[in-house]
C-alpha cells in the first residue's frame, strides 16, 4: 500500500513543465513566465512630471505664498510625447502636462492647483522642494534591469508592465490542457431525467472548474459507460489534444469496472491502493509511448472523494506542468472543534470551517461525520483537516495542521 507522499510523488514524476513558446500580449495572461524580461531603456527615459503644473527653479518660488504669490512669465507650454527637451531660464515657468519631460534647469513641478492658471503669467501660490512632483530618470526602471523574473504568473498588471517596456510577445509556459473522463453505466447529465440506481455526473463538472482554478485549461468529455470499445475508442481519441488526463470511476473489482483492462494494452499504468480517506485505488501512468505519450491520473468515482485526490494529487501536478515554484496549497494549524474517530494507518483528510485570526489563533469545525462521504457538507468546506495515519482518536482542542482550499 503506498503513503499519500510517495503517490504525490509518483504523480508529480509523471508529469513534466508543459514546453514553452513565444505568445502575444493577450494570450500570454494566466500563463507562468519562462524568461528573465529585461528593461530595453531607463523608465522613465527622462526626468519627467508627476502632474499638471508648471516647471520652475524650486529656489524661484522659495517664498511663494497663498497670501504672497511669486508671479512668473510662462515662456512654454510642454505636452507628453515631445521628444526634445527646451531649457528653461531662471525666473521663469513652464506650463507641464503630466509625464511631459521636465525641461533642462527646471528641478520641480507646481501642482495646478497652487496657481492661477495663467498662460502668459503665472501665480505661484506655494513653494516647491527641490524634486517635488517630478519622476526622475530610470526611477522606475533602469535599461538592462530585470523587470519581471521567469516563473512569475502573469496578471493584468504583468501585462502593463510588458507592454511598458514595450514587449509585443513574451516566452510562457501555456497552460496544460486537461482533459477529463467520467466513467460509468450509471452516470447521467445534470438536467436530464434519471432513474433510480442512476447518478448524476457531479465529477467532471467539479474537476474541470478545479482545473480552470489551477490555471489549466479543462476538456471536460461526456460521461463514457464502462463498456471496453467505448471506453478504449475515448482514451485514443482524447490523446492528440491531452498535456494530461484525468479519469474518474471504473476502479472497482466488479465486472463493469473495466478501466484497467482498457488502459493495460494503450501503455503502461499502474494502480495502488493509497493509505488515505477519503479514497482507496488510484491509478497513475501514461498512455502511449516515447515523447509523445501522455499522463493519466485515475482517481475514484465517489464525488467527496474525487475533490480530496484533485487536491492533494492532481493540482500541484497541474501547478508543476504550469511552471510554478510553488505547488502546494497554503496550510495552517487550528484547534479542532470537537472529537471524532480517525481510521487506523490511513491519512485522513476531514472536511472544516476554519475561523479566527493570527492573534487569537485558529479554529476547525468538522462538517458532519468525517467518515461519511458528504457532498452537501463538502460546500461549505474551506479547507481539510489532515490527520496522520498514526492517530486514530482526534478530541476537541486537538491542533491538526489544515489545508486551505481558498487562497
Amino acid at each position: 500500500m503506498r503513503t499519500v507522499a510517495h503517490h504525490v510523488k509518483a504523480c508529480l514524476d509523471a508529469v513534466g513543465i508543459v514546453p514553452d513558446l513565444q505568445v502575444v500580449l493577450p494570450d500570454a495572461m494566466g500563463c507562468v513566465l519562462a524568461e528573465d524580461v529585461t528593461a530595453p531603456q531607463d523608465h522613465p527615459f527622462v526626468d519627467s512630471a508627476l502632474l499638471d503644473g508648471y516647471a520652475v527653479a524650486a529656489a524661484d518660488v522659495a517664498q511663494a505664498r497663498p497670501a504672497n504669490p511669486v508671479e512668473l512669465p510662462v515662456v512654454e507650454d510642454v505636452r507628453a510625447g515631445v521628444s526634445d527637451r527646451m531649457h528653461l531660464s531662471r525666473g521663469t515657468a513652464v506650463r507641464i502636462a503630466s509625464g511631459a519631460p521636465l525641461p533642462v534647469g527646471a528641478d520641480a513641478v507646481v501642482a495646478v492647483e497652487f496657481t492661477d492658471h495663467g498662460e502668459a503669467r503665472v501665480q505661484v501660490r506655494s513653494a516647491a522642494a527641490v524634486g517635488e512632483n517630478v519622476r526622475p530618470q530610470a526611477s522606475d526602471m533602469a535599461e538592462g534591469s530585470v523587470v519581471l523574473r521567469a516563473g512569475t504568473r502573469i496578471g493584468a498588471p504583468q501585462i502593463a508592465l510588458l507592454a511598458a517596456v514595450g514587449r509585443g510577445r513574451v516566452r510562457v509556459h501555456p497552460k496544460p490542457r486537461v482533459v477529463i473522463i467520467s466513467i460509468g453505466d450509471e452516470l447521467v447529465e445534470p438536467g436530464q431525467p434519471r432513474t433510480p440506481g442512476e447518478v448524476y455526473d457531479a465529477n467532471s463538472h467539479a474537476i474541470a472548474c478545479a482545473i480552470q482554478d489551477a490555471g489549466g485549461m479543462s476538456y471536460r468529455v461526456a460521461a463514457v459507460t464502462d463498456e471496453r470499445a467505448e471506453l478504449r475508442q475515448t482514451m485514443v481519441d482524447q490523446l492528440v489534444r491531452a498535456d494530461l488526463i484525468v479519469t474518474t470511476g471504473g476502479l472497482s473489482y466488479g465486472v463493469g469496472d473495466t478501466v484497467k483492462d482498457v488502459l493495460s494494452p494503450l501503455g503502461q499504468v499502474r494502480f495502488d491502493q493509497v493509505a488515505m480517506w477519503p479514497g482507496r485505488q488510484f491509478g497513475v501512468g501514461h498512455l502511449g509511448e516515447g515523447e509523445e505519450s501522455v499522463p493519466i491520473f485515475c482517481l475514484p468515482g465517489d464525488p467527496v472523494a474525487v475533490q480530496v485526490a484533485f487536491e492533494a494529487f492532481v493540482r500541484p501536478a497541474i501547478l508543476s506542468m504550469s511552471g510554478y515554484g510553488s505547488i502546494f496549497r497554503p496550510t495552517l494549524r487550528a484547534t479542532c472543534t470537537r472529537e471524532f474517530y480517525s481510521l487506523a494507518g490511513k491519512r485522513e483528510f476531514v472536511r472544516v470551517r476554519i475561523s479566527g485570526d493570527p492573534r487569537e489563533g485558529y479554529r476547525a469545525t468538522p462538517l458532519g461525520d468525517p467518515g461519511a462521504l458528504l457532498i452537501s457538507e463538502l460546500a461549505r468546506a474551506n479547507a481539510f483537516a489532515v490527520v496522520p495515519e498514526s492517530t486514530t482518536q482526534v478530541s476537541a482542542g486537538t491542533e491538526l495542521v489544515c489545508m486551505l482550499l481558498d487562497d
